[in-house]
């Protein structure tokens, strides 16, 4: 199942071999905690991110698991040494079964 939403990633346009760039995402979630109840005083269900992960060219370079703890629309950055051109796979699963993968291209000069 896929998620509605998109992440807003940002990494530098282009970067050298061996440099440590930011990468920063912006994901749009409610981040529902399961501690809230409607009108009806029936308890909304739990469902948040609860794992992000980014992939270079294959090789996991950042993971967070993330908990009822998080802020609705969470901001994460990361660092990441430049090993040479690629693509950046970020991924979030939230408790719903939902699946947001967004893929950005890295060029390296």
């Amino acid at each position: 199942m896929m998620s509605p939403s998109k992440p807003r990633v940002r990494l530098p346009e282009t970067a050298a071999v061996g440099e440590i760039i930011e990468i920063r995402a912006l994901i749009t979630h409610v981040m529902e905690t399961g501690n809230r109840t409607d009108a009806e005083g029936r308890r909304v269900p739990r469902n948040i991110i609860h794992t992000v992960t980014a992939h270079f060219e294959g090789d996991l370079v950042f993971k967070a698991e993330l908990s009822s703890g998080i802020s609705a629309n969470p901001f994460l950055a990361f660092h990441m040494k430049v090993p040479g051109p690629g693509e950046l796979r970020v991924a979030w699963h939230d408790d719903d079964g939902g699946i947001t993968i967004e893929r950005y291209k890295l060029k390296v000069e």
